[in-house]
């Protein structure tokens, strides 16, 4: 049986402490690099999730679903049908019916491959919705999946605070 010997030669040792350092250099580095494209990928997600909500709000649903859609896309809203064509049928609609709604985004929270919008919506009649809704991204950074709930904002509240 070969052992491999640990009467290493000064210069040997010097050589095997390098190459051990090099050895740990490249491993940070490269966690430091990974860690850098994860917190990218957060971040892109988050703006792209905010890019397809708006541009879906503004009464261009085919555009958000070419733009930041994958195959795939799971609707979780039981008003709206599953898969790109319910999410387009339904968003042309409520451009018909309520054009003159507005939209404002309150916070953006992400974590790992999931996206969560906070929003204060008002719509016709001057009714107010806050609103959350979550993302979820497949490996190609693409929106595959949607849930949301929604709350109309009441006239009066017990307490002074924003539900926005």
């Amino acid at each position: 049986m070969n052992r491999i010997s640990t009467n290493l030669m000064p210069d040997q040792g010097y050589i095997l402490n390098e190459f051990l350092g090099f050895l740990f250099d490249i491993h940070y580095l490269t966690l430091r690099f990974l860690i850098k494209i994860i917190k990218m990928d957060v971040e892109q997600n988050k703006r792209n999730a905010i890019a397809f909500y708006k541009i879906t709000y503004e009464g261009k649903p085919k555009e958000a679903i070419k733009h930041y859609v994958g195959n795939e896309y799971i609707q979780h809203n039981p008003d709206v049908a599953d898969g790109t064509k319910g999410f387009i049928d339904y968003f042309e609609r409520m451009q018909e019916e309520y054009p003159d709604k507005s939209i404002e985004f309150v916070r953006c929270i992400a974590e790992g491959n999931l996206v969560a919008l906070h929003t204060h919506q008002t719509w016709l009649g001057n009714d107010e919705y806050v609103t959350m809704d979550f993302f979820r991204f497949n490996e190609a950074g693409k929106i595959c999946e949607h849930w949301d709930s929604i709350q109309q904002i009441p006239k009066s509240s017990l307490n002074p605070n924003k539900m926005y």
